[in-house]
């Protein structure tokens, strides 16, 4: 039997797109020969995932899951909505989410990390080849606290753990366990609805609050026309505050009474617990949030694939 080599293993997962082990399998299973083995993947169904490496993926799913003082977000996209249903693309995002806890949320340590015979890296390109649609680790984030507790909350939940929007909560604090689950709760459900863009005002980025001050100068283009710039400035300041208000988690007003900022109903849960609590993290996935979908006119797509040419309209 000849010898399989790392670098034939290389060769044959980049002209294929197939995992690293079912390169190694196709090499063994061929003696060794590269063009056998890639009859053998396509044979198999595993030699197309590099052709659809290059398909937008903005659906698929959103994992979150907690381990005492720490927790973690993870999106895994596909590109329709159907795959999120499917159990095995299911099975990936609870693996590789509970993973995630312990390697970290670097997503290219991640896909690296060891699942199965092989790394997270190849179990998604196996997945692409037998599920047969582009696939995307995109990103994680981890939360922890010292002492406290992490909850999370998923909004449109597909499976336990796993929806279209997932949230994190770490609340710091001594107050009674019970206590802090509960408030977490309703925060995480709050963030899921309010989608705050950070914990407080200081803490929007600066490219979005410069955003606000230009469309709040255009606005109020008659007021300040000639006016000295630090009268503008007092202008202007007014309706940056109040977005800065709006769009902070702490400053928002909690959605459950709609007025009490989210701060405050902290403070009086603290108090009433008879312990300290505060927020000092949380995360918010959206599934597919920033990225920049694909428009497609199915009827074409139909048509083409059975080689015919769509009607243009009458005129």
């Amino acid at each position: 039997m000849a010898e399989i080599t790392a670098a034939m293993v290389k060769d044959l997962r980049e002209r294929s797109g197939a995992g690293m082990m079912d390169c190694k399998k196709a090499l063994a299973e061929t003696n060794g020969d590269i063009e056998a083995a890639i009859d053998w993947l396509r044979a198999k169904g595993l030699a197309s995932a590099g052709k659809k490496a290059g398909r937008t993926a903005a659906e698929g799913l959103v994992g979150v899951a907690t381990a005492g003082t720490k927790g973690v977000a993870v999106e895994v996209n596909s590109e329709t909505d159907f795959v999120a249903k499917n159990e095995q693309f299911q099975q990936f995002v609870r693996d590789v989410t509970k993973l995630a806890l312990e390697t970290g949320d670097d997503v290219a340590a991640l896909l690296n990390a060891k699942m199965g015979e092989g790394s997270v890296q190849d179990a998604l390109t196996a997945n692409i080849a037998t599920i047969g649609e582009n696939q995307t680790l995109r990103r994680a984030k981890i939360v922890s606290v010292a002492n406290g507790a992490v909850v999370s909350y998923v909004h449109n939940a597909a499976a336990p753990g796993m929806g279209k929007i997932g949230v994190l909560v770490a609340l710091e604090g001594d107050a009674p366990a019970d206590k802090m689950e509960a408030l977490g709760k309703q925060l995480a459900m709050h963030i899921a609805a309010a989608n705050p863009l950070a914990l407080t005002g200081e803490g929007i980025d600066p490219a979005i609050i410069e955003r606000e001050a230009a469309i709040a100068k255009e606005k109020a283009a008659d007021k300040i026309a000639g006016k000295p710039a630090d009268v503008v400035e007092k202008i202007v300041k007014g309706p940056v505050d109040k977005f800065r208000k709006e769009n902070a988690l702490l400053t928002q007003a909690f959605v459950i009474d709609g007025k009490t900022p989210v701060g405050d109903v902290v403070a009086a849960e603290a108090k009433a617990a008879g312990g300290s609590i505060a927020i000092k993290d949380y995360v918010r996935f959206q599934l597919g949030e920033g990225i920049e979908k694909q428009q497609s006119d199915f009827a074409a797509e139909v048509a083409a694939t059975a080689g015919v040419k769509k009607a243009e309209p009458v005129a």
